[in-house]
C-alpha cells in the first residue's frame, strides 16, 4: 500500500514538474525561434523587389540566400559548446541581440558584394542559437518528452511563415517612409523584435534546473534525479567527452542525413514567395504573402501530432523516414504540376512533410549523446547539416538561371529529401530509455 501510495506521489509529482517545463521554457523559446526564422528567411520576400534594384541574378541570389551557412558553419560548435560552458541565459542572450543588428542593418546594403557579407555576418551571429536550444531542452527534459517538447519549439518554423509572410507582403507593398525601398524597411524593422528580446533573454532564461524558481524543492529534486539517471546510463555506454561527440560515426551519418533535409528546408523558404508569385500575374506581394502561409498552417498540425506520436511509441527513425518521404514527393511533384490550386496543396505536403520530421529527427542525438559529447555533437549536425542551406540554394539559383525557371530545383531538392528518408531508415534502432521506469520502480 505504501509503495502505491509512493508512485501516485511521484506520478503526480512527474505530471506537474513537465507541466511546469513546458508553460514556463517552451512559449519564450519558441517566441525566439520564429523571430530567428523571420530574420533569417525575409530575404525570400525581399527579392520580389530587392535583386532589381541590386542587380541580382537569379545564381547570385541563390549565392546571397545560402551564404548566410557559411558563418553559421564556421562558429557553430565552438557556440555550442561555449554556451554549455558559461551557461545558456548570458549566451543566447548574446546570441539574440547580435542577430537582431545584423538582420536590421541588412536593409543599408548597396551592393550584391554588401549583401554578402550582411548575410555571412548574419551566419556568425546567429550561429548556435537553434543546437544552442536543442541542447538546453536536454538539460530540462527526459528523452521520453524530448521529441514532444521539440515539436512544440519547431512549430516555430512553421509560425515564423504563418506570421511573416504576410508582414513581408504588407512591408513589400505598403512601407516606404522616407522615399526608402520598402525592402530596406522589410530587413529593418524584421531586425527590431530580436534586439528588444535579446535585453529580455538574459532576464528570463535559467540556466538549470537548480536555479528554477518557479519549480518547488521537491519537483527540482525529482527532476534533477531523473535526469541524472538518465545521464549515467549514457555515460554506461560510452565516453561522453567534446571530442567524442565530434568523432561518433552517428554523429556523421545524422549530418548527412540533415545535409539533405536542409537542401529541401531553405529551397522551400527561399523560392516559395517566387513560385507563388510566379503563378499568376495577378498576385500581389502581399497575396502572395497570405498563400504562402498556407502550407505553413498545414505544417504547424503536423509537427505536433507527429512529435506526440513519435513520443508516444519511443520511436524516431520511421516517423521521420516518412515524413521526409512526403516531403520529397511534395518537391517532385511541384516540377510537374504548375496549377495555382494543385502547387498550393503541393507546397502543403512538402511543408508538413519537411516540418513535422524536425522533432523526431532532433530527439535522435539525445539517444547516444550527453554533457559536452552533445554539445559538440549537435553542433555539429546543425552547422555542417545547414551547409546543404548554402548548396541547396546556389544549385536552385544556378539551374534556374540556366533554364529560366524553378522547376529543375524543384525536383533536385525533392531527390535530396528522398535520399535524406533512405538514409535515416539506414540508422541502426536506438535502445529505449529504461532508467526512469526502474527508478520508478524501485521502493
Amino acid at each position: 500500500m505504501a509503495s502505491r501510495e509512493h508512485r501516485t506521489a511521484e506520478n503526480s509529482t512527474e505530471s506537474r514538474t513537465i507541466r511546469k517545463l513546458q508553460i514556463r521554457l517552451i512559449p519564450y523559446l519558441f517566441l525566439l525561434y520564429v523571430v530567428a526564422m523571420i530574420d533569417r528567411v525575409n530575404i525570400g520576400f525581399a527579392q520580389l523587389t530587392m535583386n532589381k534594384d541590386l542587380g541580382l541574378s537569379s545564381q547570385q541570389y541563390g549565392i546571397a540566400a545560402g551564404i548566410f551557412f557559411i558563418g553559421y558553419f564556421l562558429f557553430e560548435v565552438p557556440s555550442n559548446l561555449i554556451l554549455h560552458k558559461v551557461g545558456a541565459r548570458r549566451w543566447i542572450a548574446r546570441i539574440v541581440l547580435s542577430w537582431g543588428l545584423v538582420a536590421s542593418l541588412t536593409g543599408l546594403v548597396q551592393s550584391v558584394h554588401q549583401l554578402y557579407a550582411a548575410r555571412i555576418v548574419l551566419g556568425f551571429a546567429e550561429a548556435g542559437y537553434y543546437p544552442g536550444i536543442v541542447l538546453y531542452l536536454t538539460y530540462w527534459f527526459r528523452q521520453r518528452e524530448q521529441a514532444r517538447v521539440l515539436s512544440l519549439f519547431l512549430t516555430g518554423y512553421a509560425v515564423n511563415s504563418m506570421i511573416g509572410a504576410p508582414i513581408s507582403g504588407f512591408i513589400l507593398d505598403h512601407v516606404r517612409w522616407l522615399d526608402v525601398a520598402s525592402w530596406r524597411w522589410l530587413f529593418i524593422l524584421e531586425g527590431i523584435p530580436a534586439v528588444a528580446l535579446g535585453f529580455f533573454t538574459y532576464v528570463v532564461i535559467p540556466n538549470r534546473p537548480s536555479e528554477a524558481n518557479f519549480l518547488s524543492e521537491e519537483e527540482r529534486r525529482w527532476l534533477q534525479a531523473e535526469l541524472e539517471a538518465e545521464e549515467r546510463q549514457k555515460l554506461k555506454q560510452r565516453r561522453q567527452s567534446a571530442w567524442e561527440g565530434m568523432r561518433n560515426p552517428r554523429v556523421w551519418h545524422l549530418v548527412v542525413i540533415y545535409f539533405g533535409m536542409m537542401i529541401g528546408s531553405y529551397t522551400l523558404s527561399f523560392f516559395a514567395p517566387e513560385l507563388v508569385k510566379s503563378l499568376s500575374t495577378e498576385y500581389s506581394n502581399s497575396v502572395v504573402g497570405y498563400l504562402v502561409m498556407i502550407p505553413y498552417v498545414a505544417a504547424l498540425v503536423g509537427t505536433i501530432l507527429v512529435g506526440r506520436s513519435s513520443d508516444r511509441w519511443m520511436e524516431r527513425r520511421y516517423h521521420a523516414a516518412a515524413c521526409l518521404l512526403l516531403g520529397g514527393t511534395g518537391f517532385l511533384s511541384l516540377s510537374v504540376v504548375h496549377s495555382p490550386v494543385a502547387s498550393i496543396v503541393l507546397l502543403s505536403l512538402l511543408a508538413i512533410g519537411y516540418c513535422s520530421s524536425l522533432s523526431p529527427f532532433w530527439a535522435m542525438p539525445g539517444e547516444f549523446l550527453t554533457g559536452f559529447s552533445a554539445a559538440s555533437g549537435i553542433a555539429v549536425i546543425n552547422s555542417i547539416g545547414n551547409l546543404g542551406g548554402f548548396a541547396g540554394t546556389s544549385t536552385v539559383g544556378f539551374i534556374k538561371e540556366r533554364t529560366g525557371t524553378l522547376y529543375g530545383g524543384l525536383a533536385f531538392a525533392g531527390v535530396s529529401m528522398l535520399a535524406a528518408a533512405l538514409l535515416v531508415l539506414a540508422l541502426p534502432k536506438a535502445a529505449k530509455v529504461r532508467v526512469a521506469t526502474e527508478v520508478q520502480a524501485s521502493p
